[in-house]
């Protein structure tokens, strides 16, 4: 088994920041329907714009290992850093997966996130792997609109 596949069945098994919790700035809750994953997302943040810092992100997550997987690794990534950083490693997160396995990611920017690069070779999985981190992307303007 290789590291990648190690770093996946990790964060599958010991989910990072699983498990919802208050307070919460918005609720989010995402389906992928050719699977039926399904994650319902949290999002704390404190202040306002690109500078505001994401306090917490918490999540239950069922489905399969990279579903489950992504939402672990997106909660280690984003939570304690600014807005700014959350919406770099979420841009850089979908380029790597729908890039059809030409974009092999950067670690420094996307973390753990590196290894759901194979992912992108399999457009069935790569909804498994995005959805969390489009319920978060929903969340995070839910809650900075929330804030105006």
């Amino acid at each position: 088994m290789d590291l990648y596949q190690e770093l996946i069945l990790e964060h599958y098994k010991r989910p990072v920041r699983a498990g919802l919790r208050e307070p919460f700035d918005a609720e989010t809750h995402h389906v992928n329907p050719t699977c039926g994953d399904e994650v319902t997302l949290r999002v704390h943040v404190t202040g306002t714009g690109d500078d505001a810092v994401v306090e917490d992100i918490s999540y239950d997550s069922m489905g399969c290992s990279i579903s489950v997987a992504s939402a672990s690794i997106l909660a280690e990534e984003v939570t304690g850093g600014t807005v700014a950083h959350a919406r770099e490693t979420v841009e850089a997160m979908r380029s790597m997966l729908t890039s059809k396995g030409e974009d092999p990611g950067d670690e420094e920017q996307i973390g753990d996130g590196v290894a759901l690069a194979g992912v992108a070779q399999y457009p069935a999985r790569v909804k498994c792997a995005l959805l969390s981190w489009m319920a978060f992307t929903d969340a995070l303007h839910q809650a900075e609109g929330a804030q105006q």
